[in-house]
């Protein structure tokens, strides 16, 4: 499927629906590049809280995620104790999941291990988006060779829940690959906001 008129008269991916929250994501935040190291990295968690969910789901308890994890800030992450981790357990606000939580406490020390995040992401794509061309959603792959490989790369320095379709997810969102769809009226606005 291709873009899809909405009511409004605008095109927008088809993933996006109608819901007013997911179309305003859509509309506003995916797929816009971001060059914000802790941005990215809380991104990347809640990608990988997303999994086996759907991002609507996480979408919704965003603002939770953010108050229960500190505002993702890595530096204070890796502080946690195993109170403030059964705490978080007790937090419906979020994703009550305890190795998604431990997961984070681990993302949080591999980031610290890393000087420049952003960099060290953009690098993999030279510092450029990719500007796909998608017609329809059936060409839009699960995973690619370039998210297996930073997913591996994720992996060896200690990263949790970033599985190459964990990984791709995040680059989609994040703006490394411009994945809306041709006639989506975001592609070319996407286009335009890279460095």
């Amino acid at each position: 499927m291709t873009a899809v008129k909405h009511e409004d008269g605008i095109c927008r991916c088809h993933w996006c629906g109608t819901d007013p929250l997911y179309v305003h994501y859509h509309d506003t935040d995916w797929g816009v590049p971001e060059y914000d190291s802790r941005a990215l990295f809380e991104k990347l968690v809640l990608d990988g809280f997303q999994a086996g969910l759907s991002w609507i789901t996480i979408l919704r308890k965003r603002e939770n995620f953010r108050a229960a994890f500190d505002g993702f800030v890595p530096e204070k992450i890796v502080t946690y104790s195993q109170a403030k981790k059964d705490a978080l357990m007790q937090d419906a606000g979020i994703v009550r999941n305890r190795l998604k939580i431990e997961g984070t406490v681990e993302s949080a020390r591999a980031y610290l291990q890393i000087d420049d995040f952003s960099n060290y992401l953009w690098n993999f794509v030279d510092g450029k988006p990719i500007d796909n061309h998608f017609t329809s959603m059936g060409q839009v792959p699960a995973k690619t060779p370039l998210a297996e490989k930073i997913s591996k790369d994720l992996k060896q320095r200690g990263f949790k829940f970033v599985g190459p379709t964990i990984v791709y997810a995040f680059m989609q969102a994040t703006g490394f690959f411009n994945d809306h769809m041709v006639d989506c009226h975001r592609h070319e606005a996407v286009k335009k906001l890279a460095r």
